[in-house]
């Protein structure tokens, strides 16, 4: 089989001495490791439906990767054989501005399609933190969100249709490049199906008109609990802002570190704020956010005057979790979800978690539409530590439940929280998830192991029973 798989992407094309494959053992999910026995880096789409077709033929499992930027585990290769690397298919194949749409290839980096944009008028609005390294195609799997879907919507609502290789090796067309297309939503099925129903090789995205202008604010709280409230009021007063994202003292204290942007290091925690739309509406609702804050106990809220101090902004949030690794070699982010009106008490929840666990958590989330992301800080290579991990986690994503929210917004089930499946949904409705998924993937060959907690196929020998998604080994 490899020497068929090297005919097909050459001997460049293609990584299977352990050495070399260490690099692909993990994602951002550091905690489960597992190598692939071989990565093929395809080019087009004709060559990754020869990888399939030979994973077929030889009842191998395979899995698709992008940038591997995945928190969950999402590419990790559950149960060995091939990882095909999308990242060599990066190509920006078509920009129709007449007709508001472009077509990528899922290797694609979401910041190359926005740098090639500007200056047009138009931008891909889905703006994940991880922009500058995460791909289309990644997105494309996970369904991903990120500080401006708020007003904008996540990975979903801007793509209009895909190609898609499926596990048997044929090629399925999905939607087009009008806003309606008949028949069933295949589109809406593939985004977020986290590489189980098949791999994307083409992304048709909708291109969004930019907005004629920004003010962008950053507000400065004493505590947690003010920022909360003001994030609450200003929801409740009908303003969508297009961006509103909280942080932490931890992550302000690590930021400045990194960016010396002259965050106040005794901070409870900062909003960042962005309204966008026309000139003379921006003005009115800046004014008002900047009074719910005053209200909400803020004791100072700085507006960017300048695009070079709204970029700054901006670079400082969409790099916090790179600042990370000034507090700690290794770190672990969640992905819950909850009601907007519960973000106390679930920050509430958080800290007490960390307390009873005896690991440092640090806070940064989107917290308009209530989309956590607190980051717990360990050292993955001491065992007692990791496990303190696992149990904070799963305590918190718990108690997300609990208050009526999701295990997840925008990174994914993976393997990660395969666990947690069994608590969101009845028997009922898994048993339909796992049909429509054995309709596409009826071998269980690609991406086994993932998102479903009965997971057909291959690998589900290597995880423990009773505690689907997690390894023994730490």
């Amino acid at each position: 089989m490899l020497d068929r798989l090297r005919a097909v992407v050459g001997d460049e094309g293609m990584l299977c001495k352990a050495e070399q494959l260490l690099v692909y053992e993990c994602d951002g999910f550091v905690v489960e490791k597992r190598s692939p026995d071989v990565v093929v880096f395809p080019v087009s789409t004709e060559q990754v439906v020869a990888i399939v077709r030979l994973c077929h033929e030889f009842d191998v499992p395979f899995v698709p990767r992008g940038a591997g930027t995945s928190l969950a585990g999402g590419c990790l290769p559950v149960g060995g054989g091939v990882m095909i690397a999308l990242t060599r298919m990066k190509q920006i194949l078509e920009v129709n501005f007449r007709d508001r749409y472009a077509i990528v290839e899922p290797g694609l980096v979401n910041v190359h399609l926005t740098n090639h944009l500007k200056g047009s008028g138009y931008h891909y609005a889905p703006d994940p933190s991880s922009q500058g390294a995460c791909t289309i195609g990644g997105n494309f799997a996970t369904n991903s969100g990120g500080p401006h879907t708020l007003k904008y919507g996540v990975t979903v609502n801007h793509v209009l249709g895909a190609e898609v290789v499926m596990p048997d090796g044929s090629v399925a067309r999905l939607g087009g490049a009008t806003d309606e297309t008949p028949g069933y939503d295949l589109t809406g099925l593939f985004v977020g199906n986290e590489g189980t129903l098949g791999i994307c090789t083409k992304v048709i995205v909708r291109l969004t008109r930019d907005p004629a202008a920004y003010r962008t604010m950053l507000g400065v709280f004493e505590t947690v609990a003010d920022a909360t409230r003001a994030i609450s009021d200003i929801i409740g007063t009908g303003i969508v802002p297009a961006a509103l994202e909280m942080m932490d003292q931890g992550i302000v204290s690590a930021i400045e570190q990194a960016f010396h942007f002259g965050f106040p290091l005794d901070a409870g925690a900062v909003l960042l704020i962005e309204v966008d739309g026309l000139e003379v509406a921006v003005d009115a609702e800046a004014r008002k956010i900047i009074e719910i804050c005053t209200q909400s106990g803020a004791r100072e809220v700085r507006q960017a005057n300048t695009q070079k101090e709204r970029l700054l902004l901006w670079k400082c949030r969409k790099q916090a979790f790179g600042a990370i690794g000034r507090l700690s070699p290794s770190y672990c982010t969640q992905d819950g979800v909850v009601p907007r009106t519960k973000l106390p008490e679930i920050l509430e929840f958080i800290i007490a978690c960390g307390e009873r666990h005896q690991v440092r958590i640090v806070n940064v989330f989107h917290a308009g539409d209530g989309n956590i992301h607190p980051i717990l800080l360990f050292d993955e290579r001491d065992a007692e530590q990791v496990q303190r991990v696992l149990a904070a986690s799963d305590e918190i994503l718990s108690k997300c439940i609990e208050l009526g929210g999701s295990v997840t917004g925008e990174h994914g089930i993976g393997v990660e929280k395969i666990s947690f499946m069994n608590k969101l949904f009845a028997p009922e409705d898994l048993a339909v998830m796992t049909l429509i998924r054995d309709c596409f993937n009826p071998t269980g060959r690609c991406s086994p192991g993932k998102m479903l907690p009965t997971s057909a196929g291959c690998g589900n020998e290597s995880l423990p029973r009773g505690k689907p998604g997690r390894r023994a080994a730490m």
